[in-house]
């Protein structure tokens, strides 16, 4: 058994390796400065390489991504903590349902949100919709994660607390929170990363935009979003090319989002102790 886990690892990092030197070699060679300043332009018969870059996107995700966190962050703590301090019914089949919602497919909820708020109300395509759709992705992520980092404190703090006649909103707020940190950041971030690299639930709902923007409400594009058009809607395989370059910088965005989750959260628990 020892040895097909190593095998298993082993082809699992093989994958990981080829994925990782297939962008670089295919998507490296185009990051430059004006790949992260100028907007997509159209390619002519005398400036064929002339593609632009992808500060729409970047733009596009900034905003929409930005709004979904400060939904997503303080309802996925509260919901959280409260899972953490009940055990009732009701708060179990909450549990279940947050279980069940993380591992839907993420196409779902764009569908959702494109048949609630175009269709029926209407709404036109906007970055905004993208950024409930992503709420609903992140939610449930920092309530599981949040619930478990607040199950974590030890209840002698608690119990403190409670001895000097504070009340649990107190408890909560001055001392439950504060020790919990590194277990929220961490399912803070690891939502976030996430929600960076969703395509399906954005397709249906934001649009499309070739001009950057900060405005929530008009149509917006994304990173996601740029490298599908990239791929599937070129018009020449230089075109399709020039998509590997937003999929390295997107897959570097994660990665750091990743692994400064992790590095945060371990510098602080050992700053405690």
């Amino acid at each position: 058994m020892l040895g097909v886990c190593a095998l298993a690892f082993v082809v699992a990092g093989a994958v990981l390796i080829w994925i990782v030197a297939l962008l670089v070699s295919k998507g490296f060679h185009w990051i430059s400065k004006p790949f992260f300043t100028q907007d997509p332009q159209t390619p002519t018969v005398f400036q064929q390489n002339n593609l632009g870059g992808i500060r729409n996107a970047i733009w596009g995700s900034i905003v929409i991504d930005g709004i979904a966190l400060l939904i997503a962050i303080p309802v996925g703590l509260i919901a959280g903590h409260l899972l953490a301090e009940s055990e009732n019914r009701f708060a179990n089949a909450v549990r279940k349902t947050t279980e069940v919602m993380t591992g839907l497919p993420s196409i779902l909820f764009g569908i959702f949100v494109y048949e609630f708020m175009i269709i029926k109300f209407h709404y036109r395509f906007s970055g905004i919709l993208g950024s409930l759709a992503l709420v609903m992705i992140m939610v449930p992520v920092i309530m599981k994660a949040s619930e478990i980092a607040f199950r974590a404190v030890p209840h002698a703090i608690k119990e403190a607390g409670l001895s000097l006649g504070l009340s649990k909103g107190v408890i909560a707020v001055r001392f439950v929170t504060p020790a919990a940190v590194p277990g929220l950041l961490t399912a803070v971030l690891l939502a976030m990363s996430r929600a960076v690299g969703e395509t399906a639930p954005l397709i249906w709902v934001i649009g499309n935009n070739y001009v950057a923007t900060w405005s929530p409400y008009k149509q917006q594009s994304a990173i996601p979003i740029a490298i599908y058009n990239g791929l599937l809607n070129a018009g020449s395989p230089l075109q399709q090319d020039y998509a590997w370059g937003s999929a390295l910088f997107l897959v570097v965005v994660v990665l750091f989002l990743n692994l400064g989750s992790r590095l945060l959260a371990a510098f602080l628990r050992r700053e405690r102790h």
